[in-house]
C-alpha cells in the first residue's frame, strides 16, 4: 500500500526549522512513522481532498490528526480549516492547531471554525519536544476518533 495512503499525521507548516522539531519530536518518543508533510495551504487541501499533486490518493483514507500552522503561503491555516470541516468527507477530522500566534482572534476563529485544539509553539526546545509528545500520545494513542 502506497505509504501517502497510510498517513496517521498530517503536519501543515511552512517553517523548515518547526517541521525538523516535531518530526525529531515524534521519532524519538516512536509515536508515529507515518506521518507526512506539506508546506503550505494549497498543498494541504490537495492533499486532503485528493487533488492536483495528490489525485492519486483515496480521499477515504484521511490522517488521525492533523497539526496546522495558521501562518502559510497561498492558503491561510484558518481557510484550510474553514474547509476541511465545511466538507462531509473531512470535518470529522481533529485538527490541531500548532502556531506561534497568541492573538484572542486566531484562537476564537479557530475554534469557531471547528478547530479540536490551539496550542502555541513553545520557544524553548525543550518545552516544544514536551508539547509535541503529548500531542501525539493523546491523538494518536488516546483520543477515540469518529468512524469516518
Amino acid at each position: 500500500m502506497d505509504q501517502v495512503n497510510e498517513v496517521e499525521i498530517l503536519l501543515v507548516e511552512d517553517n523548515p526549522n518547526d517541521i525538523a522539531l516535531t518530526l525529531r519530536a515524534f521519532r524519538k518518543h516512536n509515536l508515529s512513522n507515518r506521518i507526512h508533510v506539506v508546506k503550505d495551504g494549497e498543498e494541504a487541501l490537495e492533499f486532503l481532498f485528493a487533488e492536483g499533486r495528490f489525485s492519486y490518493r483515496n480521499v477515504n483514507r484521511v490522517p488521525k490528526v492533523v497539526l496546522l500552522d495558521l501562518k502559510l503561503p497561498k492558503v491561510d491555516g484558518l481557510e484550510v480549516l474553514k474547509k476541511l470541516k465545511s466538507d462531509p468527507r473531512t470535518r470529522k477530522i481533529p485538527v490541531v492547531i500548532l502556531t506561534s500566534s497568541k492573538e484572542d482572534r486566531d484562537i476564537q476563529t479557530s475554534y469557531d471554525l471547528g478547530a479540536n485544539s490551539y496550542i502555541v509553539k513553545p520557544v524553548d526546545f525543550e518545552k516544544f519536544m514536551e508539547a509535541t509528545r503529548e500531542i501525539g500520545m493523546y491523538w494518536l494513542l488516546l483520543n477515540q476518533p469518529p468512524i469516518l
